[in-house]
């Protein structure tokens, strides 16, 4: 909007009428909310209705002040209008006409000099340089001097160079300033700076203000792993403890189903987390493999910067939370308290009764671009329904189905079957599809390390990605067969090491080691944090935050998974 306005009211604040709006010469804390008009310390008052019945109350309490003893409401026109209401010079009666900002109706005052900045592109790239230049509608008769800021969130002054203290000279009408954008080794992802000009003179009007600059990091990383559409497999391992599935094995049927939801909704070990903390885990656990700065958005097959998260109705060029169940057809929904972002360590208890829980569950949550998203809807999967938008190479089918079935174990009240159960709260579609998607489309190491993040928020995985034959055992071919895990791991190795004690402080006894043994130690997401070798029994220090870790034993080519509590 140009000019810009001085003073912003809010929205609603100043309705169509009948209303009033009354100067008054005294504080603002003498008229809180409800405070009755009156006419004491009154300066001026301006009454306004849309053609409806004049408030007499309202204009019998101003007309005891003897100036206003023939104050009449103005019609500002029909509802919805974009008329002023203006004061005539000549007489001081008021009239309705189209707005016109930073004119003078009564011919006084002072004639404001307007100031505008400009800047070439919204755009730049670390390193990259700009100039901001400041110009005014008459030459100024004596020097403007004025600051300017480019702090806006994370970017600050250590993030770029230039002056930002500027003068208009006497005679002038223009200054410029060139701004170096620092291209540093840190990987803060993109940034926006805000160019805000906070004060002028009172002769000097904003014209405009808060230019926003879109700064690109280029210090991104790329992860050993591919995307979903150049899938790579084997890279990334499971971090599940070891044992996390060793009570399914001589289940089959309804009961495996029982077994498998006793692990992955176990009441007191698994979390829920908000719906705003959905955030956090997708800004990591879709993160482009290809670009750490972005999330991987499910449909479409691409990236798009994390800091276009959508904040507004506008959706487009942005990107948001998808639920791969829709909670129109699960039945559940957020909460107040589902506004907070409050971190991994603020958590709910849940079990699988939690229905509602499932509005905040990663494992069936995907970054999605905002329009395709909405496009997507509430539809169920397969044919004449929902199958992804035109062009796509069905990189995320797999995961879909996998996060669907995943809901049908993990919350009592869902399940997944044949067709399009339209109606149906609790029940979604298609399963043949999801089969058959699953099947096209196996765990891939994306997936991998999505499940590993994930862990890390809920202490919960989807078993159909650590363990895809599940899906036939409980939907397909195996139907009622019994399952067998297959350990690939050497019972006498997994017995004979003991780690102790654990949780611990700052330390562990190996106890056990016979040969030459390689320690790995991973955080619960996958990253090695630490590497060495021993042949002995020994005492391992370390200083690490409090937390889970996972540390990988190989001797003799066996290795064996043990999960280590730091407190």
């Amino acid at each position: 909007m140009s000019p810009l306005p001085q003073y912003i009211i809010s929205d609603n604040t100043i309705q169509n009428g009948p209303d009033a709006v009354a100067i008054y010469q005294a504080n603002d804390i003498d008229f809180p909310d409800t405070t009755l008009a009156t006419i004491n310390n009154l300066v001026d008052v301006l009454m306004y209705d849309t053609n409806d019945a004049d408030d007499t109350d309202m204009i019998n309490i101003f007309n005891q002040d003897p100036r206003f003893a023939s104050l009449q409401q103005i019609s500002e026109g029909p509802a919805n209008n974009m008329n002023s209401i203006q004061r005539d010079s000549s007489d001081g009666s008021y009239f309705v006409g189209s707005p016109t900002p930073r004119q003078l109706n009564d011919g006084s005052g002072i004639v404001l000099n307007g100031v505008r900045m400009a800047i070439l592109q919204t755009q730049y790239n670390e390193g990259d340089s700009f100039d901001i230049t400041f110009t005014t509608e008459q030459n100024v008769t004596s020097d403007l001097s004025f600051d300017i800021s480019l702090d806006n969130g994370t970017f600050n002054s250590s993030d770029f160079t230039g002056t930002t203290s500027l003068t208009i000279l006497t005679g002038q009408n223009t200054i410029s300033t060139t701004i170096m954008l620092v291209d540093d080794s840190d990987d803060e992802g993109d940034e926006v700076l805000n160019i805000w000009l906070p004060t002028l003179p009172v002769e000097y009007l904003k014209l405009n203000n808060n230019l926003k600059i879109r700064v690109v990091d280029n210090d991104f990383t790329v992860a050993p792993f591919g995307t979903p559409v150049n899938p790579t497999f084997g890279i990334v391992q499971s971090t599940q403890p070891i044992g996390y599935y060793d009570s399914l094995d001589g289940f089959s049927g309804t009961n495996l189903e029982q077994a498998l939801q006793n692990i992955i909704a176990e009441e007191g070990l698994v979390r829920a987390q908000t719906y705003a903390d959905i955030i956090d885990i997708l800004e990591v656990a879709d993160q482009n493999p290809a670009n750490s700065n972005q999330v991987w958005q499910v449909y479409v097959e691409e990236g798009r910067p994390k800091l276009d998260y959508q904040t507004t109705s506008n959706n487009v060029g942005t990107w948001n939370r998808e639920h791969t169940f829709p909670r129109s057809r699960g039945g559940f929904n957020s909460i107040n308290l589902d506004e907070i972002r409050d971190g991994k360590e603020v958590f709910w208890n849940t079990n699988a009764d939690s229905l509602r829980h499932a509005n905040s569950d990663a494992h069936a949550l995907r970054a999605s671009y905002g329009p395709e998203n909405s496009i997507r809807n509430n539809q169920f999967y397969g044919p004449g329904e929902y199958e992804g938008p035109s062009g796509t190479l069905g990189s995320f089918k797999g995961d879909v189905a996998r996060s669907v079935l995943y809901m049908q174990i993990r919350y009592n009240g869902l399940e997944i079957v044949n067709g399009y159960p339209d109606g149906v709260m609790g029940q979604f579609g298609d399963l043949a599809t999801l089969l058959d998607w699953h099947r096209n489309d196996p765990p891939d190491d994306y997936e991998m390390n999505r499940n590993n993040v994930v862990y890390t928020w809920q202490y919960n995985r989807n078993p159909f990605i650590d363990e895809p034959d599940l899906v036939e055992y409980l939907w397909g071919t195996h139907v009622g067969d019994v399952w067998s895990q297959s350990l690939g791991l050497s019972d006498t190795f997994e017995t004979q090491i003991k780690v102790f004690p654990n949780p611990s402080n700052n330390g562990f006894y190996l106890k056990g080691i016979q040969n030459e043994t390689v320690l790995d130690l991973f955080s619960v997401d996958g990253r090695k944090i630490k590497s060495f070798k021993v042949s002995q029994d020994t005492y391992v220090d370390y200083n690490l935050s409090a937390g889970m870790y996972i540390l990988k034993i190989t001797s003799d080519d066996q290795s064996s998974l043990k999960k280590i509590i730091v407190k």
